[in-house]
């Protein structure tokens, strides 16, 4: 088996879920979140895109249901022992399979915990499932149960995400030594990427972000690539991702004559990040973390070229997206906990002017203070 966590860390992860479970009075969990079976189990794969579910009872019992393409898959990467197959035809009912596997659970007039958000339950599906368990439990949303207990990472994911961070670091040493006038995109895109398996990492959870011209005031991939000018800027995104953990940056890189906005775009976004990364310590909210980024970019009078969110939580996640809870932004009441792993982003965009600037790189919750994973400095870049 291809199992990245010792088998005594999977057991105490699904101990205390279960924990969680007998406190809310639930009798077992439907899985449909990749992140919470590979967290769970070690699971790996990508056929959570079809339906799927991992029942975990209260009672630490496991059933995984899926397709025959993931039956080796389940175990090959994880401590899945029991797995049951639905057969694809016009008449497939996958969520009617899942009931006969609860039934055999003992789950019948049960209460159960079911992760309604998740990108392996589309609503089509979730509709079939509510209508497959009616009058035969009882159904309770439990999105969130497995992320909070994932958010504070072991010691042994804190290994994988400074990796990561290396990674990502070893990505931006070719997008700098790459950018130049009548740079080609798509090779600093290939040289970024390829710079991540080099070092044993990871597809990331979306896409590398790339963007120049006026592409560099959007913070979202979009396919095409152009050729820099001799006066442009690029703006990035990225990930190391290392055994599906993921440590993102974010710069934008001037080429050509900087006018002086720019420059004080960049010092202002420098500012706003150290003074996040100050207020993401225990004892404070994620809240309280982006106030702190807000307060200097509205002083330094950008609140109309800011975003309204500045980061989030990093960890293992599946595409389509890296982004993991919670996410920072005003009021936001969760507090910040030694072991939590924050990407901090700082976006300001000018669209009046046509000018970007990003400034962006991860850090870890020690007990006192945040500590950057970047060993790159924060320096002003320009091509």
């Amino acid at each position: 088996m291809q199992i990245h966590f010792s088998e005594a860390e999977l057991s105490e992860r699904r101990a205390r879920c279960c924990e969680v479970l007998q406190k809310q009075g639930l009798h077992g969990l439907l899985i449909f979140r990749q992140e919470s079976m590979f967290y769970l189990t070690g699971y790996d794969t990508f056929g959570y895109v079809f339906f799927q579910c991992l029942y975990l009872g209260a009672d630490g019992k496991m059933t995984l249901l899926t397709r025959a393409p993931d039956l080796r898959q389940a175990q090959h990467t994880s401590v899945i022992d029991d797995v049951r197959i639905w057969v694809d035809g016009p008449d497939a009912e996958p969520a009617e399979d899942l009931r006969d596997v609860l039934d055999g659970h003992g789950c019948r007039g049960k209460r159960l915990g079911v992760e309604y958000e998740a990108y392996g339950l589309t609503a089509r599906n979730g509709k079939r499932l509510d209508s497959a368990l009616d009058q035969f439990c009882h159904l309770s949303d439990a999105s969130m149960l497995v992320s909070e207990l994932r958010v504070v990472k072991s010691a042994a994911e804190i290994e994988y995400v400074r990796r990561a961070a290396e990674l990502a670091d070893d990505a931006w040493d070719e997008a700098i030594a790459l950018t130049r006038p009548g740079a080609d995109e798509a090779h600093i895109l290939a040289g970024m990427q390829g710079a991540v398996f080099k070092g044993g990492g990871d597809y990331p959870g979306n896409e590398f972000i790339i963007g120049s011209g006026p592409g560099a005031l959007c913070c979202r991939y979009f396919t095409g690539r152009r050729v820099l000018d001799d006066q442009d800027q690029l703006t990035l995104e990225w990930a190391g991702a290392y055994r599906h953990y993921h440590a993102a940056m974010m710069r934008t890189i001037p080429i050509g004559e900087v006018p002086d906005r720019q420059r004080e775009m960049h010092d202002v976004a420098r500012d706003a990040l150290l003074a996040v990364e100050e207020a993401l310590r225990p004892g404070l909210t994620i809240g309280d973390a982006f106030d702190a980024h807000s307060r200097v970019m509205d002083a330094a009078g950008y609140e109309a070229h800011r975003m309204n969110a500045c980061g989030y939580s990093l960890g293992t996640t599946f595409s389509p997206n890296w982004m993991d809870w919670p996410m920072l932004y005003h009021g936001n009441p969760v507090e910040t906990r030694p072991g939590m792993v924050i990407f901090v982003h700082m976006i300001i965009f000018d669209s009046e002017r046509g000018l970007a600037m990003t400034l962006g790189r991860t850090s870890l919750i020690g007990e006192t203070r945040a500590e950057p994973l970047s060993r790159m400095p924060l320096d002003f870049i320009s091509a």
